[in-house]
C-alpha cells in the first residue's frame, strides 16, 4: 500500500542527502519542512524551524501538520566530536524525533542508519564480514560510538513501532556522495589502493538515490520496523567483487553462489522487494583485472 503525503518534515535537511531529500519531494509535489541547526538560506522548503532534533520543543514545532518524517541528522562520524557527543546526540535525536512523530500521530516515518551499524568501517581492528551478501542480520562487531549508535537507532525504531504503531524504516546507506561531491575523487582511490574500500565492502550510493529510497520507503506501509540496505547494485572499485574478496576478507564464507562481476556484496532484496528500491544512478566504472 503507497501512503499519500501532503508534507514531510526533514531534520538534518542541509545536509548533502538531505538537500536531495527536499529536492525529490518537490519534484513529487511534496511539501516540506525543514529542521536545520542554521538556516542556510537556499533550502527548497517553504517551512524551516531552526533547532536541534535532541529539542523536543524544536522538533514539536516542526512536527506540525506533517504527515511523514525523514530523520537525517546525526554527527556522521565517530571522531570529529566527542564520543559522548556522537552516541549521545545521534541517539537522543532519534528518540527524540520518533517519540514526537508519535505522539503528532505521525503514520509514516523514515531514518538514516548506515552500513557502520555492523562495526567494520571505524574497527581499529582488522575485522572481516561472517559472510557475504553482508545482511541485516549478520552480527555486528562495533567498537566506535557511531556505529553503536545507528545499532541503537535500529533498536529505538523497533520501540517505536511497537509505542505508536507507526509505519518505519531505518535506511543502511553506504558511503554517499555525487560525482561532482565525493564520488570521483573515492573512485580514484579505490582503484589505487584497491583495500581502502575493503571495510565498507566497496559499496556506495548516490545521492540522488539515497533520497529517492528515503521517499519510497516512507510511502509504503511495513508493520514492523524495517531494517534494509541501500546501495549501487554494483561497486565503486574497478576489480572483481570475488577477487577482492578473496585477497581482503580471505575465508569469507558466502550464503549464495558467487557475486558476479563487480556485484556489491551486500543484501539489497529487502529495499528491492518492500519499496521497489533500485538505484538508478551509477557512477561509470571500467572493469578490469585486480593487480598482483
Amino acid at each position: 500500500m503507497t501512503a499519500s503525503l501532503n508534507r514531510v518534515l526533514v531534520t538534518g535537511a542541509a545536509g548533502r542527502i538531505g538537500r536531495a531529500t527536499l529536492d525529490v519531494l518537490a519534484a513529487s509535489g511534496i511539501t516540506a519542512t525543514a529542521l536545520v541547526l542554521d538556516d542556510p538560506g537556499d533550502l527548497l522548503a517553504d517551512r524551516v524551524v531552526v533547532g536541534s532534533a535532541t529539542d523536543p520543543a524544536a522538533v514539536g514545532e516542526a512536527m506540525s501538520g506533517v504527515d511523514g518524517v525523514i530523520h537525517l541528522a546525526a554527527i556522521p562520524v565517530p571522531d570529529r566530536n566527542p564520543p559522548q557527543e556522537v552516541f549521545g546526540g545521534n541517539t537522543l535525536a532519534t528518540f527524540t524525533v520518533l517519540d514526537e512523530a508519535g505522539r503528532a500521530g505521525v503514520a509514516h516515518t523514515v531514518i538514516a542508519s548506515s552500513y557502520a551499524a555492523t562495526g567494520l568501517p571505524f574497527s581499529r581492528a582488522d575485522r572481516h564480514p561472517e559472510y557475504v551478501p553482508v545482511d541485516v542480520a549478520m552480527p555486528a562487531q562495533v567498537e566506535d560510538p557511531y556505529g553503536l549508535s545507528k545499532q541503537t537507532d535500529e533498536l529505538t525504531a523497533a520501540m517505536m513501532v511497537r509505542r505508536y504503531g507507526m509505519s518505519l524504516a531505518a535506511l543502511r546507506y553506504p558511503f554517499v556522495g555525487g560525482i561532482g561531491d565525493r564520488l570521483s575523487e573515492h573512485a580514484a582511490l579505490l582503484a589505487a589502493q584497491p583495500g581502502a574500500g575493503s571495510r565498507d565492502m566497496w559499496a556506495y550510493l548516490d545521492t540522488r538515490d539515497a533520497a529517492r529510497a528515503a521517499l519510497l520507503a516512507l510511502q509504503v506501509d511495513v508493520s514492523e520496523a524495517l531494517v534494509a540496505y541501500v546501495a549501487a547494485p554494483r561497486t565503486l572499485s574497478p576489480y572483481p567483487t570475488e577477487d577482492l574478496l578473496r585477497r581482503f576478507h580471505p575465508g569469507v564464507t558466502h550464503y549464495g553462489p558467487a557475486l558476479p562481476g563487480r556485484t556489491v556484496p551486500l543484501d539489497l532484496s529487502d529495499a528491492r522487494e518492500v519499496f521497489g528500491f533500485t538505484a538508478e544512478f551509477e557512477y561509470e566504472v571500467a572493469e578490469r583485472p585486480l593487480p598482483e
